[in-house]
């Protein structure tokens, strides 16, 4: 179910008040006509009638119209050109040739995007690529950048060319070090050992498919037998959910270790020399954004080794490895020069240690009651004292235009949050490399807090600064707002930038309700994949990013977009569009139901309430579509300042936060303005008509259209030739249709002089003020766009 948006809602609570009056006026009508009443209401009727002058101001002013039947009308007509607008606004979005493959999936709160006052944002695959190319692995004493890869190859060809010279005298293994690791002595290994047990580790602790395309030639088959593929490394692309598990398997296989067949129960690797090792796979325990790691459990064909891999991030790794001296050093390190890090461990099992794990593991699956816990402390089991083999690290560089869009997001008045799962010092260099923080700009890091009294005092020290970014973890945010969440959020909500770092998808949709409640300004969530459906539809806006990671995000979000840098123009310009727009037809279009309401009140009044419309028929019909319908829907093409300068000046963004464009305010002007118009068409129908009373509806009619279109010309910012032609349309088929309202017009007179002048001077009385009174405001009181037009 969709969620209408707070213009809507604001716009349906105006109409809905109009409409409480008109039945409130209603009732006072029949109790007038009903001929058996009791006494005291025909007194208070007479005292009504007597004090006609005092009644007709309260009519005027608090009952805008008599009969119900035309607020319903009224409400129908505002619903219906609401979503029409809302529809043309998606459409005009999706054929933005500037926007490319942006999708509107929500038909209720394009306007949403013109009133945005916070932006929570992913960062990998968001402001990111998420294109992973790898760049340093650290084995502990030694560590290999880009410009060194070429060694790891050389230890690679060598260790696996003496392996198979081994082979070559006793075919009894097939890695350079065969006996389990439990059975072995433990002795330094050299350097060229622990790169080969690294680069091993890599190719085989990953989900990745590799997939070979069909041979040129091959068409008309959607199913291609195994010899019409071509499985040569340079028709080989990989698969996987992750791109960096991609990125590690590209890099093994361009040290010389290549994945070339996978299956539910074996992979294959290839060797430097060309031959191909193959091994087992018998558990596998898929990475989950609680646990942060995964594992798998793999048998070497030719020496019957078991060995559990596994990898993940550090902060779930370093508990699990035997104790070092180096990890969490350098994990910082790497992370402060931006990259993605991931820990690979392993641990070798016997026989009977793999047989065991397996029994208990079955047994757990089949549980009734806590599955997943009871699998989850089998798995946990093998996690203790792994070996650790490496450390490393791959580079997601920012996507094209961030660091202007920010910019233009952050001048817009837009406060952004970055929420991530990456390591602290990673998520901080990408805020400053994408300027989400400026490089001048302090930043605050929250100390990890684990009580209430740790976060009380690191709140008051964090409450000392001033106009600097904060950076906390989301185990600290936890207790924050677990003991002092009203302070929390005050403190952040003034930063001009907050990152969160080490956040999962539970406390993404927090932090945005959180926002929601405490501020109660309207919230925009993007995102790239699974793990921010929760934040996406949790905030009052979604937009989501078809990136590496599929299209969930993409498919739950209101908005979807191909890259970040299109959220500058979505918001800056239709946005900006859809709520001017909105406003100004929700508006217009009250004030076509109030005006012929208070023309109806006064003709009431001035014949003692008599029960009698004064326009029926085709002519209540034809008002309020073929006359009045196309001038007034084709405010959805208006724009008070051009896209250009709406992407120039980002600043004229946050006067639409404000709400001004549709506010009790504005609406009073609106409805005194119809009391106005109505008040001069009617009186002026009754002053000037002379003999018959189809004269009256004739002259104030014909005025009613004509203002109708010419305060359409006035609202109207920015013309375009469909307006033109909506404006001479209307007139063009109201003219025409004269000839056939013979029921309700007298023709001959509409044909005379007299008619021409009477219509053309109630018109002119009921619009005229109006435009001295427009132009009066635009030169001692212009809008702030119209200084940049000028």
């Amino acid at each position: 179910m969709q969620t209408p948006s707070e213009l809507e809602k604001n716009t349906f609570d105006f109409a809905r008040l109009c409409l409480i009056r008109k039945t409130c006026c209603k009732l006072q009508f029949l109790v007038q006509s009903y001929p058996k009443v009791p006494n005291c209401y025909i007194f208070f009727s007479g005292i009504l009638k007597r004090a006609s002058s005092f009644i007709f101001m309260v009519i005027t002013f608090t009952l805008p119209t008599i009969h119900t039947d035309y607020g319903i009308n009224f409400l129908c007509s505002l619903r219906v050109n609401l979503d029409m607008g809302k529809a043309a606004y998606g459409w005009m979005i999706m054929k933005d040739d500037n926007i490319p493959g942006t999708v509107v999936r929500t038909s209720t709160i394009p306007e949403e995007l013109g009133r945005l006052v916070y932006l929570l944002t992913d960062k990998t695959g968001t402001l990111t690529q998420n294109e992973m190319i790898f760049k340093r692995l650290h084995l502990g004493t030694v560590s290999y950048g880009t410009d060194t890869m070429d060694e790891i190859q050389s230890h690679i060809i060598n260790s696996y060319s003496q392996v198979h010279s081994q082979n070559s005298g006793n075919s009894t293994s097939s890695t350079p070090s065969r006996k389990p690791q439990s059975s072995a002595p433990k002795v330094r290994k050299s350097v060229s050992s622990r790169i080969h047990e690294a680069v091993k580790a890599i190719a085989l602790c990953h989900n990745v498919t590799p997939v070979y395309e069909s041979r040129a030639g091959v068409s008309g088959e959607t199913e291609y037998a195994e010899v019409d593929q071509d499985f040569s490394d340079e028709n080989r692309t990989y698969q996987a959910s992750s791109p960096d598990e991609v990125a590690l398997v590209q890099w093994t296989e361009s040290v010389g270790l290549t994945l070339v067949n996978r299956d539910l129960t074996s992979m294959q690797l290839k060797t430097p020399d060309g031959h191909i090792l193959t091994y087992y796979i018998l558990q596998i325990f898929p990475f989950t954004s609680e646990s942060k790691r995964m594992g798998i459990i793999v048998r070497d064909e030719s020496s019957g080794e078991i060995t559990f891999y596994m990898k993940g991030a550090d902060v779930a790794m370093s508990t699990i490895v035997q104790y070092n001296d180096w990890l969490e050093e350098e994990c910082g390190n790497m992370a402060r020069e931006g990259l993605r890090t991931l820990v690979v461990a392993k641990k070798s099992l016997t026989e009977e240690q793999y047989q065991d794990f397996e029994s208990r593991y079955n047994q757990a699956k089949l549980s009734i009651h806590d599955r997943n816990l009871k699998v989850a402390a089998v798995v946990e089991s093998l996690e203790r004292e792994m070996e650790l083999l490496c450390l490393t690290g791959v580079e997601d560089q920012l996507q094209a235009d961030v660091r202007p869009t920010l910019e233009m997001l952050r001048n817009a008045g837009i406060k952004i949050w970055m929420l991530t799962g990456d390591k602290l010092e990673t998520a901080t260099c990408i805020a400053k490399s994408s300027h989400l923080v400026s490089r001048t700009q302090d930043i605050h890091i929250f100390r990890p807090v684990t009580t209430r009294g740790e976060a009380h005092l690191e709140l008051n020290a964090f409450r000392r600064k001033h106009d600097c970014a904060l950076v906390i973890s989301g185990d600290s945010l936890e207790v924050c707002l677990k003991y002092y969440e009203h302070e929390f959020v005050e403190l952040a909500c003034q930063c001009p930038a907050v990152v969160c770092c080490r956040c999962s998808p539970t406390q993404k949709a927090h932090i945005v309700k959180l926002l929601q409640h405490h501020t109660g300004k309207r919230t925009c969530a993007i995102g790239d994949g699974g793990n921010d459906v929760s934040m996406i539809q949790a905030a009052d806006c979604g937009i989501g990013i078809e990136g590496k990671e599929g299209k969930q995000a993409s498919l739950a979000a209101d908005f979807s977009i191909t890259q970040f840098k299109h959220i500058g123009r979505l918001l800056m310009v239709h946005g900006r569009n859809s709520y001017k727009r909105s406003a100004a037809l929700g508006q217009f279009v009250m004030h076509r139901g109030l005006i012929i309401s208070t023309m109806q009140a006064v003709f009431s009044s001035v014949f003692y309430f008599a029960s009698v419309p004064l326009y029926q028929g085709f002519l209540m019909v034809g008002y309020a579509t073929i006359y009045t319908m196309f001038p007034v829907f084709s405010l959805v093409l208006d724009q008070d300042v051009k896209p250009e300068m709406a992407l120039l000046y980002p600043e004229l963004y946050k006067d639409l936060t404000k709400g001004r464009s549709l506010s009790f305010k504005t609406f009073l002007i609106w409805v005194l303005i119809s009391i106005y118009q109505g008040g001069i068409l009617m009186y002026g129908a009754l002053l000037l008509f002379e003999s018959e009373f189809v004269h009256v509806v004739a002259i104030s009619f014909t005025a009613l259209i004509l203002t109708e279109l010419l305060m359409v010309a006035l609202t109207i910012r920015t013309w375009h030739w469909l307006m033109v032609v909506a404006e001479f349309l209307s007139l063009g088929c109201y003219v025409a249709s004269l000839a056939f309202l013979n029921e309700y017009f007298d023709v001959a007179f509409i044909t005379t002089v007299t008619f021409l002048w009477k219509v053309s001077a109630i018109t002119v009385v009921s619009c005229l003020p109006l435009y001295i009174i427009k132009y009066l405001k635009r030169k001692f009181s212009p809008p702030s766009y119209s200084k940049l037009t000028s």
